[in-house]
């Protein structure tokens, strides 16, 4: 077997690096926080290298305790999932999938249905959560994301990248539309505008459509109707509340039954790809493989 450190040393590395501090690490772990001091030192003098910088009470990693924290948390986690699963008896599969809001129902659900027919017996908990997420410490097993920087330390896979055109509900057409399907001529209050909230700013806008459509038209979105998920600008306009500019990947299934029309090719792609995050020894399962490459089916051209 390959040469293991301590382990009590390792683990109170972890929890102090987890933690911030000694004394929050010894009260998870039951111990003084000079015992935690004091294996933190022996795992230092194993390995040759400070893992920490000490300023009074307060420590922060240093850049070798920076390097080994990410294998350690997974390691440790990996070894605590697999006491509970022999504990409680588990021995089926689990898959725990992490996803935006906006995904969850219209893009993920279909394709873990198809997952569920070569792995009927797995156990599936589906997670739906804004980044960033502690992958490790929640034991997600993949998590989608929109752009592929959010963890470095994972395996980044992109799997689609996504664009949006002017979709809304025939009925919505025939009562507000016209027979050259020009957009310009609609009242800037029935524009459906999705706010992705502050922390993005690569969205496509209508203003950017009908600007590559070569027309002056921008709806102002304060007089029109806003909502804050992708999905729901979908949803939104099905239920012919105004012209969406949705994502075609989310907007699919409405479109190829009819409950949806697009209005105009021209078309507007995202800023950034959906990317699945995996952990490098996750990435090798059978059941995370076979997801990663249902995911990665091009949505835009099935």
């Amino acid at each position: 077997m390959s040469r293991l450190p301590p382990l009590n040393a390792v683990k109170a590395f972890e929890v102090a690096a987890r933690m911030g501090g000694f004394a929050l690490a010894a009260t998870e772990l039951g111990v003084s926080a000079a015992a935690v001091s004091q294996q933190v030192r022996n795992l230092e003098e194993y390995l040759g290298k400070q893992l920490f910088v000490r300023t009074g009470n307060r420590i922060t990693l240093t850049d070798a305790g920076l390097a080994i924290y990410p294998q350690t948390a997974r390691a440790l986690n990996d070894i605590a999932a697999m006491t509970v699963r022999i504990l409680e008896g588990e021995l089926r599969m689990r898959l725990v999938v992490s996803v935006p809001a906006s995904l969850a129902e219209t893009w993920l659900l279909p394709r873990l249905s198809e997952l569920l027919h070569l792995f009927p017996q797995i156990a599936i908990d589906i997670r739906v959560e804004d980044d960033p997420i502690d992958i490790v410490r929640q034991d997600i097993d993949l998590r989608v994301s929109y752009g592929d920087y959010h963890y470095p330390t994972l395996k980044a896979i992109p799997l689609v990248h996504d664009e949006v055109l002017p979709v809304c509900a025939p009925d919505f057409w025939y009562k507000h539309g016209n027979h050259d399907f020009d957009l310009s001529s609609i009242h800037e209050s029935m524009f459906i505008h999705t706010n992705w909230g502050p922390n993005y700013a690569s969205h496509p806008t209508w203003r950017d459509w009908f600007a590559k459509s070569e027309n002056s038209a921008h709806p102002d979105p304060s007089r029109g109707r806003r909502v804050g998920l992708s999905s729901l600008a979908i949803a939104t306009a099905r239920m012919g509340m105004g012209v969406a500019l949705g994502q075609r990947m989310m907007a699919r299934a409405d479109l190829e039954a009819g409950r949806l029309i697009a209005l105009s090719p021209v078309s507007l792609q995202l800023g950034h790809p959906y990317c699945a995050f995996v952990s490098h020894v996750k990435a090798e399962r059978a059941d995370i493989k076979r997801l990663v490459s249902l995911l990665s089916i091009d949505t835009l051209s099935e």
